[in-house]
């Protein structure tokens, strides 16, 4: 009995520190390196499905460092402070159509200094930037690399990028 609570428990005080070590690399990991989100809305499809998928982001990508566009990336949605999916569409300086094409409004707006354009893949169930205008790069929260299916693992590549 004393070995359980002298040996395997061991002193409190350490059993504290182990337990707020483990706590604190968790926090580290799922802020600054990798995270889970489900898919939820039609606006991704074909991409992503409505529900049963959960997508991997790469938390390094925070802040829109080395998106690119195409890619498909998490953020804060700016007039609810919710979590949503779009891809980029474009970047500071890019410039962008404000509505989807083919809808008579060909006029164009060049993405701030500061902030990106993010458009759904199903452009009449997307709310986006056409909406919302371009977001700020601050509230991106990171690009998503892959979909996490039951019982498989499928990595999600920028359509725009040429292979190597």
């Amino acid at each position: 009995m004393s070995f359980l609570f002298g040996g395997l428990l061991g002193h409190p005080l350490r059993t504290t520190l182990a337990v707020g070590k483990f706590l604190a690399f968790t926090h580290l990991f799922l802020e600054y390196g990798y995270s889970t989100a489900p898919a939820v809305g039609p606006s991704m499809l074909p991409t992503l499905e409505i529900l049963g998928e959960w997508l991997l982001i790469s938390r390094r990508h925070r802040h829109g460092r080395n998106v690119a566009v195409g890619d498909v990336v998490a953020y804060n949605i700016p007039i609810n402070d919710s979590f949503g999916v779009k891809r980029v569409l474009g970047l500071p300086g890019d410039y962008v159509l404000l509505n989807a094409p083919g809808s008579g409004n060909d006029s164009m707006i060049q993405v701030p200094q500061g902030h990106c354009w993010i458009v759904g893949d199903n452009l009449p169930a997307s709310r986006d930037s056409r909406m919302f205008g371009p977001i700020p790069l601050a509230l991106i929260k990171g690009k998503v690399i892959g979909r996490i299916k039951p019982f498989r693992f499928e990595r999600l590549e920028n359509p725009l990028q040429t292979a190597d």
